[in-house]
């Protein structure tokens, strides 16, 4: 078990040390020429108008949430569906057991009022 655990935190440390490093060598190969051009908002090659601290309504996060919440749950029904004749009685109820708490997470959704787009 020891041998393990060391074999993780090496991994663990040259994963860091990768990164780090990485970083600090494009930190020093990079141009650094800042102008207001470059320093400017950029969005679709169109000019920027007013601030660019425009305060967005939360709910569009939140629906942006969900929806990758549901979406990624969606992505493992797909397999699931594939291959669930294979699997056996228990893995069919498993999954039910998943969807039931998908419906219930849905359903709090809906009551709090995370779907609507006012």
């Amino acid at each position: 078990m020891a041998i393990q655990m060391d074999y993780m935190l090496v991994f663990l440390l040259t994963g860091i040390g990768f990164v780090a490093g990485n970083f600090f060598l494009s930190s020093l190969l990079r141009p650094f020429r800042p102008n207001p051009k470059k320093l400017s908002t950029y969005e679709c090659g169109e000019e920027p108008v007013g601030s660019a601290w425009v305060q967005f309504n939360v709910r569009y996060y939140l629906f942006a949430m969900i929806f990758v919440i549901f979406d990624v749950e969606a992505v493992f029904l797909i397999p699931w569906a594939v291959v669930y004749q294979s699997l056996g009685i228990v893995t069919f109820i498993e999954m039910f057991v998943f969807l039931f708490i998908l419906i219930v997470g849905l359903v709090h959704v809906w009551r709090k009022g995370g779907l609507e787009w006012v």
